[in-house]
């Protein structure tokens, strides 16, 4: 799960780190109204969406205009930016065309900005350890960076077994070219920040740019939290903070139904168990000149209920030109996998072509109910001939 900066640095500083003063705005009229609160002369003025790169970004109806980041000088300049910027659509690297609409900005005071760092943390899974991510070239997008200079990145991993210790935060701030009283502050800095990342669960927490002020101090200047989703029962709290604005419909509605399912951008639609079995199948999709619409995985316990939801889920993307269902039946049984696909195709009134591959438990009962049910359902022998069947079935029906 995924959070807003505003809400990221509230929970931050709340366990020591360091952040600027900033309130949040829905209204230019509130943006205004918290630039007379803050010191200023300087101000930022932040669009608030789920996407990187809104300072870089640009907005659908000014194209050639500032991006989702501003820097104002005064209240009414605040007013003005934040005008520009709420009720229209932001348009960055993340968020491909279609761009997201910017509901609120986040009004911070300025600071005095020496040096621009970069500082992550983050559970390595090679490893199985949260590992501490820094490098010298802050404000900059870090694969970019990780592409042109690797020797930069530093990367340094905490053994839960012992936890983070004071040569961790030294041989960082040494690599970051810190010393003194900026090391000190450094050090604060990210165990503060490692003791968020551990309480609160997080998959990610990044600080993109950590920056040096020109008086020594070590601030977050943005911040990106993400919380590990299989950890949130825990936080009720944290769950509060969801912006359901921000999230793909469809993605939603299968969370209801216990669904791994990610929204794509091609045209074939996905049904499978196993994530390593989905992976397998989008990539076969590719093989054969199609892309995939989606990545659904319905687990080894779903029920009818579940699939058909899945089905629907599947169907509601109006770029679905077919739909490819590929099981293999271990936990799962391919009968019940057949009872929901008949029972959504019915729903729905089916209209695009459908294959289903089955194997494994009760596959002989999943291909007689779907043989009997009388629908426009398609067999398939094994994944390569399914995906060859959805392929040229979608081609002739365009």
């Amino acid at each position: 799960m995924n959070i807003h900066e505003y809400q990221a640095k509230e929970l931050l500083k709340r366990y020591g780190v360091g952040v600027l003063d900033g309130h949040i705005a829905w209204t230019p009229e509130e943006a205004e109204a918290a630039a007379a609160k803050l010191s200023g002369p300087v101000y930022v003025v932040k669009s608030q969406i789920h996407a990187g790169g809104r300072g870089a970004g640009r907005f659908a109806d000014d194209p050639t205009g500032q991006g989702g980041v501003r820097l104002a000088r005064s209240a009414a300049e605040v007013h003005a930016a934040a005008e520009a910027m709420i009720g229209h659509t932001l348009v960055t690297k993340q968020t491909g065309d279609a761009g997201r609409s910017v509901r609120r900005v986040y009004v911070e005071a300025g600071c005095d900005i020496a040096r621009e760092l970069y500082l992550s943390l983050l559970v390595d899974r090679l490893s199985g350890r949260v590992t501490i991510i820094a490098c010298t070239e802050g404000g900059m997008e870090i694969e970019d960076v990780s592409l042109a200079h690797p020797e930069k990145i530093l990367r340094v991993g905490i053994d839960p077994a012992t936890g983070i210790a004071g040569f961790h935060a030294r041989r960082l701030a040494a690599g970051l070219g810190l010393a003194g009283k900026q090391a000190v502050a450094f050090g604060k800095f990210l165990n503060a920040v490692h003791a968020a990342f551990i309480a609160l669960d997080c998959a990610v927490i990044e600080i993109n740019p950590l920056v040096v002020t020109a008086g020594g101090d070590i601030i977050a200047l943005d911040a990106k939290v993400s919380f590990d989703d299989n950890a949130l029962f825990r936080h009720p709290e944290l769950e509060k903070l969801r912006d359901e604005a921000e999230e793909d419909p469809k993605e939603l509605e299968a969370a209801r139904f216990e669904l791994n399912y990610v929204a794509l951008d091609g045209n074939i639609g996905c049904m499978v168990n196993g994530a390593g079995l989905a992976m397998a199948t989008m990539d076969i999709i590719k093989l054969f000149g199609m892309s995939p619409a989606n990545f659904l995985d319905v687990g080894g316990g779903a029920t009818k209920e579940r699939v058909t939801a899945a089905f629907k889920i599947i169907l509601s993307d109006p770029n679905v030109e077919g739909i490819l269902i590929n099981i293999f039946g271990g936990i799962m049984r391919c009968d019940v996998i057949a009872d929901g696909v008949v029972s959504a195709a019915r729903e729905v009134q089916l209209s695009v072509p459908l294959v289903v591959r089955l194997a494994g438990t009760n596959v002989d009962l999943g291909k007689q109910i779907m043989a009997k049910s009388n629908l426009p359902i398609v067999a398939a022998d094994n994944l390569a001939d399914a995906a060859e069947k959805i392929v040229k079935a979608v081609r002739e029906a365009a």
